[in-house]
């Protein structure tokens, strides 16, 4: 419900306006300015209305002093029984957002505190919707700077910078519908690590900020950073299947306010060198600026660092992979070729039609060694790795592949073979 301070020296009209205003709003009421600046401070008003005239502090004074202590503008509503133009015309100068003589008539009196409070819901919702990414519901980057940056300046605290592992894989695997899916539930997650008093937003694509005040503890960073990798795999095993194989993950970049400065562009830069370091040493983690943290992790820490490495599920069949993971693979299968003179087949398979994808990629990874290695490297492309396969062996597979098609069901394939060495 929304709240009105009343602010009049005269104990009836202050009753009247209660009376008048209590039928749809939640009302509070000062008998002095001084008292209505304490009420403004605890009660936080959506609305005041005041006399115009009263001792010790008059209407233009309240809204002054009201105005000097609140950030955004304050509205009020000016109650007079002067009839001059020359007071009303004051009262709109100094920023009165109406103004009504007294005595009081109740239908028009909650007929214009009703417009005015309409009126800034709708600037409300017009600032709020400029200032929120449309996809997440957080604050967009514009937002998410000024605010943040705003706070950095007056309060201590972390800022993270959080960045989404495999994400580029889920846009290509599954396209781009589910990655916005993925996004759409981290940021629920995000939500649920920080309170009111912290800031969340996004920085675009599937990089985010978030600011949490008065935090200074490395366990709950480590907390926090666990929680969102374990729900976000959650997550993305009932959009995407028990089975994925994409490692999805978030890494975190910290840097503390003030230890490292309060400007915001160059907090975020440090943020981002510690998400570097994450990056390039294990993803799934997080680093503190002016920590080594990466290594004391490898040192102290290394079982955590396996489990880390290790496939989340071991499935049967070939090892499937994102095409960036392949890409990876492949270079060092080659490198291992050119040193052990080990054979190493690529074969490129393609469905002809994309409602057969699906079943075509079950069917090829059960056919294949747990050795072997496939990716899907566009909609209906797959592309398989043969370890230590002679070309002979390589048709074999091929062939085998070919048959179980068949004996399922009736769909084009077309292939070719390249022999690597």
């Amino acid at each position: 419900m929304q709240k009105i301070l009343i602010v009049d020296d005269e104990k009836i009209m202050l009753m009247l306006a209660r009376r008048i205003l209590s039928k749809k709003y939640a009302v509070v009421v000062a008998t002095s300015g001084s008292e209505a600046i304490k009420l403004f401070e605890s009660e936080q008003p959506d609305l005041v209305l005041s006399d115009l005239l009263m001792p010790e502090m008059d209407g233009y004074e309240l809204h002054k002093t009201l105005q000097e202590k609140s950030e955004e503008p304050v509205p009020i509503i000016f109650m007079t029984a002067d009839e001059s133009a020359e007071s009303e015309s004051r009262g709109f100068e100094v920023g009165a957002a109406d103004y009504i003589r007294k005595p009081l008539k109740p239908d028009v009196l909650l007929r214009r505190v009703g417009n005015i409070l309409d009126n800034l819901d709708k600037i409300h919702g017009l600032k709020t919707a400029a200032s929120t990414d449309q996809l997440t519901g957080l604050l967009n980057k514009h937002a998410a700077q000024d605010e943040i940056s705003n706070l950095l300046e007056k309060t201590t605290g972390a800022l993270l910078m959080l960045d989404l592992d495999g994400f580029k894989l889920v846009n290509d695997i599954h396209g781009h519908a589910m990655g916005d899916k993925i996004l759409s539930r981290f940021a629920d997650l995000i939500r649920k690590i920080i309170r009111e008093s912290d800031l969340a937003g996004r920085m675009g694509g599937d990089e985010f900020a978030v600011y949490l005040q008065n935090v200074h503890d490395e366990k709950i960073l480590r907390d926090k950073t666990i929680y969102l990798n374990e729900q976000l795999l959650a997550a993305a095993k009932k959009l995407m299947g028990e089975d994925i194989q994409i490692p999805l993950g978030v890494s975190v970049g910290v840097v503390f306010c003030p230890d490292e400065g309060r400007n915001f562009s160059e907090l975020y830069k440090k943020a981002d060198a510690a998400l570097y370091n994450v990056k390039k040493n294990s993803k799934h983690g997080y680093a503190i600026y002016g920590f080594n943290h990466a290594t004391q992790t490898a040192t102290e820490n290394i079982s955590q660092l396996r489990m880390i490495l290790n496939e989340r599920t071991v499935e049967k069949g070939a090892y499937f992979v994102g095409f960036e993971s392949f890409q990876t693979i492949y270079r060092l299968l080659v490198r291992m070729v050119d040193n052990y003179q080990k054979g190493l087949q690529l074969i490129q398979f393609t469905v002809g039609e994309e409602k057969f994808v699906d079943q075509f990629k079950e069917i090829l990874t059960n056919s294949l060694r747990k050795s072997d290695c496939v990716t899907q490297s566009g909609k209906s492309t797959f592309l398989v790795l043969l370890m230590e396969a002679k070309s002979e062996e390589c048709e074999i597979v091929k062939n085998r592949i070919l048959d179980k098609i068949k004996n399922v069901t009736d769909f084009e394939i077309s292939y070719s073979t390249e022999k690597i060495f």
